[in-house]
């Protein structure tokens, strides 16, 4: 009976040949054709060794070895590191009789972790894996997967180490919130990491939301602290705003209140990083009030709360209260050097164009000390409580919030003072030029001149952004600078006049000219020997004699030669910045994001009639929605639930806006359509978004996206197909064990 077994590759027959005879006999005669099937991967894997001799029947002499000394022969390969040998041994053991004890199966896996190879991590990750497959969750340890877990995510598989975390999760054993806290931190040092970090706190943090888990319960004791505290969700906030995240971010800012977590000033600050990210304006400002009531604010964090508060304002094209914020940080910053007996603060970009040393420096010092001392798992297991863990998590999350606060150039500190860097007064201007405020950005330059006075004349912003207009052609608007200028009664050299005037001379603009030669007399500006030069020159070429003449016999009345009298205007940082900042273009559509705050409050609400009509209302008013814009309808209708069909029509529109209009589709917009396409059984859509997440080179959640299946379609597509099928049931039947393969269900 056994031979039989053993003749169709059996290996519960080969176990129960040893088990017979290798007690008492050392070998057994079996003819050789029964061993065909299986005798060339018995003797790869050494499980066996095996004798020939000659007989008459032509069998073979097969001895078996002994298990438990396979077993000491592990353990002592492990004792003595020899990874390689172990894992041998392993492979031969798993052969053999299946997954070892429970002590040296956690000893591999602890042991193939703490070495930090990416074999060996691999080699663990999988034997994990196969052991839950299998329903041998009994003999892994909690302590083991969480090593396991920190170590993938020290080595940069940040994949492998949440899986892991989500086993625990699934199997109930809850890891205390010091420990996984940790793991995020390594995780967020990369995309796709920062993504499942922050995924990660939301579904941990969906456990404990509006009071779900009672801490009165003895049994609920592991479960409560596993439950995501400041640090946690402060490392998920900084992976997000690291690598552009913030819609996700912002779902993270929606659970902090629903959990009770405590909120400290690093979270304030990343909260107004998230909210101008964002556009949401009005929650900034309403942020404002507990900056200014916090005690332990350093100077840096002050500075950046302030930027993010200026550039949302700049974002909304509220330049009333944006100029109103330079003017007053101007303000307080001449008063408190005057007190203080500092140099007066000049407005050159020289000064003010590299507001960030200070972090710099910070971030090269992390830079230098980036080599991690991997914890041992015997140190690992003494710390019960994780403080060490905690303590690395802290010092990641400092290296994060470096490096994404070094993006800001709007505001730098100088011994505790606010003062604008030159990039404000950049988009300032541009803003009120392209509003046609000329009056209005006169008067505020005007009183920037008042508070900082220049070195020179020509070195104030007015006379360095008419410059800047001329220079990129805008002569009207340069014009229109310089008599506002005079009517405010603000005096200028000839230098800028003359700039002016070649400027319509080349361009053949006799009117304008004679116009700005009249403003020039009004002003009192007398014209240099250069500027009646080249327009007696233009006169000639335009055959206009008599008034090259009258001009000739002006000149030689003003006493002028033909050296120019006062220097030449030279360009300055703060004219390339502006020039620059013109030339390349990018319009702000600030009516789209005060839209997009509209739809967005309606979709919290769940009053998606509402946010239909919302949008209706900015099509026709020809604004184009973006990503935000269907992001936030697409997250709602999942709130709301079953509005598989309006996401469908959404989906269609968005393809259209990218195909023609140039619409750019980000990683979370295209995750949350696959969330309600895979919900809702929709699988020809659901693939049509991997394909384009996958051509765009996105990192997708294949975890959670194979969770959502079964849970939801788990029956679906299971057996031979129906004999009967129409072809809308066969396309969807087929696209969905596309699906399954592509997540890997497979």
């Amino acid at each position: 009976m056994l031979l039989r077994k053993l003749r169709y590759g059996n290996s519960n027959a080969l176990y129960a040949i040893q088990a017979m005879f290798c007690s008492n006999l050392n070998a057994i005669r079996v003819p050789r054709c029964h061993l065909a099937r299986y005798s060339s991967s018995m003797a790869v894997n050494n499980t066996f060794r095996w004798q020939s001799f000659s007989t008459m029947g032509s069998t073979i002499l097969v001895q078996a070895r002994d298990p438990g000394k396979l077993s000491e022969e592990l353990q002592t390969a492990l004792d003595e590191h020899r990874l390689n040998d172990a894992w041998n041994l392993h492979e031969q053991h798993m052969n053999m009789e299946g997954f070892p004890r429970k002590s040296i199966v956690n000893n591999l896996l602890t042991t193939s972790a703490q070495s930090l190879q990416l074999e060996w991590l691999n080699n663990a990750y999988h034997l994990v894996q196969k052991a839950i497959d299998e329903h041998k969750q009994n003999l892994l340890e909690k302590q083991t997967l969480i090593y396991l877990s920190l170590c993938l995510s020290i080595h940069g598989l940040p994949i492998n180490a949440a899986v892991i975390l989500r086993k625990l999760l699934e199997t109930q054993q809850f890891p205390p919130v010091t420990a996984w806290s940790a793991i995020l931190a390594y995780m967020s040092q990369t995309p796709s990491g920062a993504y499942l970090a922050a995924e990660l706190v939301l579904e941990i943090g969906f456990i404990f939301q509006d009071g779900r888990v009672d801490p009165r319960k003895k049994s609920n004791e592991d479960l409560i602290c596993m439950k995501p505290n400041t640090t946690a969700v402060n490392i998920a906030l900084g992976g997000c705003l690291l690598f552009g995240t913030n819609r996700k971010a912002e779902q993270l800012l929606d659970m902090i209140p629903r959990i009770g977590v405590k909120t400290d000033v690093s979270m304030l600050i990343m909260m107004a990083y998230v909210y101008e990210r964002n556009g949401r304006i009005e929650e900034i400002k309403r942020l404002k009030r507990y900056i200014d009531e916090a005690h332990d604010l350093s100077d840096v964090q002050f500075r950046e709360f302030y930027s993010c508060l200026l550039s949302c304002h700049l974002k909304f094209g509220d330049l009333d209260s944006a100029s109103h914020m330079v003017l007053e940080m101007l303000r307080k910053a001449k008063k408190a050097q005057d007190a203080l007996g500092i140099a007066t603060f000049r407005f050159e970009a020289a000064k003010i164009d590299n507001p960030l040393t200070q972090f710099h420096q910070i971030e090269l010092t992390h830079e230098k000390s980036t080599t991690t001392q991997t914890l041992t798992y015997e140190d690992f297991c003494k710390d019960r409580k994780f403080l060490k863990l905690e303590e690395e998590a802290r010092e990641l999350l400092n290296r994060l919030v470096t490096k994404f606060q070094t993006e800001n150039q709007l505001i730098t500190t100088e011994r505790g003072i606010l003062q604008p860097t030159d990039t404000v007064f950049v988009k300032l201007v541009k803003g009120f030029l392209e509003g046609g405020k000329i009056k209005d950005l006169v008067k505020f330059l005007v009183k920037v001149e008042k508070e900082d006075s220049p070195v020179s004349p020509d070195s104030s912003p007015l006379i360095q952004v008419i410059n800047s207009c001329i220079s990129l052609g805008w002569l009207d608007h340069a014009h229109d600078l310089l008599d506002e200028m005079r009517l405010c009664g603000v005096k200028t050299g000839s230098s800028v006049y003359s700039s002016l005037l070649q400027a319509y001379c080349k361009q053949n603009k006799t009117t304008q000219v004679t116009s700005l030669l009249r403003d020039a007399r009004k002003a009192g500006v007398q014209l240099d020997a250069t500027c009646y030069k080249t327009l007696i020159e233009s006169h000639v070429v335009d055959n206009n004699t008599h008034t090259a003449l009258n001009l000739f016999k002006e000149m030689k009345e003003a006493k002028l030669h033909h050296k120019t009298s006062e220097p030449e205007f030279g360009e300055t940082k703060l004219m390339q910045k502006l020039v620059n900042e013109i030339k390349d273009g990018q319009k702000v559509e600030h009516g789209v994001h005060d839209w997009n705050n509209v739809i967005h409050f309606f979709c919290r609400k769940k009053l998606m009639q509402d946010a239909e009509k919302a949008l209706k209302k900015m099509r026709s008013l020809g604004h184009v929605p973006n990503a935000q814009t269907f992001h936030s309808l697409v997250t709602g209708y999942a709130a709301v639930g079953g509005k598989y069909t309006e996401v469908t029509e959404l989906w269609g529109e968005m393809k259209v806006l990218g195909m023609y209009h140039g619409m750019k589709f980000d990683q979370e917009v295209l995750d949350s359509v696959l969330y309600s396409f895979v919900r809702g059984g929709f699988f020809v859509r659901a693939n049509e978004v991997v394909e384009m997440m996958e051509k765009g080179g996105m990192f997708v959640d294949k975890y959670k996206y194979r969770t959502l299946f079964f849970k939801y379609h788990k029956t679906f597509c299971k057996g031979k197909a129906p004999k009967f099928q129409t072809e809308s049931q066969m396309v969807r039947r087929e696209a969905a064990l596309t699906f399954k393969k592509w997540v890997g269900l497979f």
